[in-house]
Order: C-alpha cells, then sequence, then structure tokens
C-alpha cells in the first residue's frame, strides 16, 4: 500500500477560491475585509511568515497592513499599537506576530486583542468558547488540519484520533475541535505527549494519526496502524540543500514529525511536509478575517 497523498496546497487553493467570492459579495455591501499585521523586529522567519501573509490577504482581495516596530520597542508601545488597532472600524482582523523579544510580555500583549478581531484565535475568551462547542474564531493550525480531514474523504466523525503533542497552539485546541457533538468532529480523541508511557501502542490505535510534537521524523511505521491517515503538522529544518529549481542554490531541509517515505508505505493517506499543513494556517486565517468582515457587515446591515 502507498498513502494517498493529501495536498494542502490543493485544498488551500479550493478554499481561497471560495473566499474570493465571499469577499466580491462583502464588497458589493461596502465592506472591504480589514487585516492588521503587528512585527516587532526583523527576525527573518517572522518576516517571511507575515510577507507569506500578505500575499495572501491580496489573493483573495483582502486589504492588509503590516505595522512594523523596532526591536527595542517597548512593550507599552506595543500594547498601544493594539489598543489603536481595537478602535479602527476599518479593522476586521488584529494577528500580531510572533514570537516577540523577551522583554515584552506575550500573554498580555495577546489578551489585549479584542476578541472579535483576534483572527489567530488565541485569545482566552475565543479558547473558551471554542471548548464548549460555541466557536467564535477558531486557532488556524488546527482548524486547517480539520478542514484538511474533512475536504480530503477522512472526516473524523466516529473515528478514533489519536494526537502527538500537547501544544496550545494545536494539540490541545484540535482535541477541542473534534470531540464536539457535530457532524465535522464526534470523534474519540486520545492525546499522548511526552509523558505518556508505551506511546507506540496507542499511536497504533488511531485511525486518523496527528503528529503535533516539535521533532523531526519521530512518529516511525512501527508507530502507525496498516491503513490509518496520518496528519502531520511538523515542519521543522533540519538542514540546508540544493534547490530544485536552481541547484547552485540551497535551500531549507524540511522535514515533518513523521518520516514520510517509510510511513507512506504503510498508511491510507498522508499530508506532506511541506505542502500539507502549512498552507492551510495562513488560508484560514483568511477564513477567519473574512468571517470578521462578514459580521460587521451584518451589524451594519442592522
Amino acid at each position: 500500500m502507498t498513502a494517498k497523498i493529501i495536498s494542502g496546497n490543493e485544498v488551500a487553493k479550493e478554499i481561497r477560491a471560495e473566499l474570493k467570492e465571499r469577499v466580491s459579495k462583502l464588497k458589493e455591501r461596502g465592506v472591504t475585509p480589514g487585516l492588521v499585521m503587528i512585527r516587532v523586529g526583523e527576525d527573518p522567519a517572522s518576516v517571511s511568515y507575515v510577507s507569506g501573509k500578505e500575499k495572501a490577504a491580496e489573493e483573495i482581495g483582502v486589504w492588509s497592513q503590516t505595522i512594523v516596530l523596532p526591536e527595542v520597542a517597548s512593550e507599552e508601545e506595543l500594547l498601544s499599537k493594539v489598543e489603536e488597532m481595537n478602535k479602527a472600524e476599518h479593522v476586521d482582523g488584529i494577528l500580531v506576530q510572533l514570537p516577540l523579544p523577551k522583554h515584552i510580555n506575550t500573554d498580555k500583549v495577546l489578551n489585549l486583542i479584542d476578541p472579535a478581531k483576534d483572527v489567530d484565535g488565541f485569545h482566552p475568551v475565543n479558547v473558551g468558547k471554542m471548548l464548549i462547542g460555541d466557536p467564535y474564531f477558531m486557532p488556524c493550525t488546527p482548524h486547517g488540519a480539520v478542514e484538511l480531514m474533512i475536504r480530503s474523504g477522512n472526516s473524523p466523525e466516529g473515528k478514533h484520533v489519536v494526537i502527538c503533542g500537547r501544544s496550545n497552539i494545536v494539540g490541545k485546541p484540535l482535541m477541542a475541535m473534534l470531540v464536539q457533538k457535530n457532524k465535522r468532529a464526534n470523534a474519540t480523541v486520545t492525546v499522548v505527549h511526552t509523558g505518556t508511557k508505551n506511546m507506540a501502542e496507542i499511536t497504533r490505535q488511531a485511525d486518523i494519526l496527528v503528529a503535533a510534537m516539535g521533532s523531526p521524523e519521530v512518529i516511525k511505521p512501527d508507530m502507525v496502524k496498516e491503513g490509518a491517515v496520518v496528519i502531520d503538522v511538523g515542519v521543522n529544518r533540519v538542514g540546508w540543500k540544493p534547490s530544485k529549481k536552481d541547484p547552485s542554490k540551497q535551500v531549507a531541509d524540511l522535514r515533518g514529525d513523521v518520516e514520510f517515505e517509510t510511513v507512506k508505505e504503510k498508511a491510507s493517506a498522508i499530508t506532506p511536509v511541506p505542502g500539507g499543513v502549512g498552507p492551510m494556517t495562513i488560508t484560514m486565517l483568511m477564513v477567519n478575517t473574512v468571517v470578521a468582515a462578514e459580521r460587521r457587515a451584518e451589524r451594519m446591515r442592522k
């Protein structure tokens, strides 16, 4: 058996086409979705991530602005800028790019973002609403993983999903999404982590195995049930390799948390790295931004 490849690029393309139509309808009603991204410093990874978000926004017709503060900006300066964007009526979504410099309290900043503009889905209010099954915004990466399952024909409903990893960014919110009583979830969910004994015994029970541990290629074939669906959330740079387009140039050698080449011979379906969950994260950010704009349009109508 060789697994079917679940392409995040293809699913993201499908969703973005749907978003273009929704944005077009909003503009007909006089509303242009607006996204503000705040970056502190010039961390290369952060610069790259924000650039990708800018391109995605432009593609679907969302207005975006990136505010760049210097690395030495004070916590008070950043909080003031967030507060300013909270009050800006034309701004539907606010994203503060992480990580922040060590002298800034990340929780304090994220908690100041208006929950109605928290398109990353990190505010405690949004986390709480997601947990009780009444989500306002859902975190982008786990939400993207669920969309990949649904749209690839691998619904989690009635399945045993094992999530490897318990981070606040992926593992915990994905667990909360998948246990909900609805047709997009309704799964039996087990979470394993660094404190789990006999992890492989549990992962081999999974109909759908989600790897989100942040360690390259830790999921081996002996940890996967024959015919399981494998969703690899991990993105780990293990070195550099020649570019396929131009062998004279070096590009990052990215590996997932799953040993792809061996596990794909055992799974029924698997996401690659890159090109799997990654493209979905930015796409779900765009989904949240458009949803926020649609809610603004409804408020204007009343």
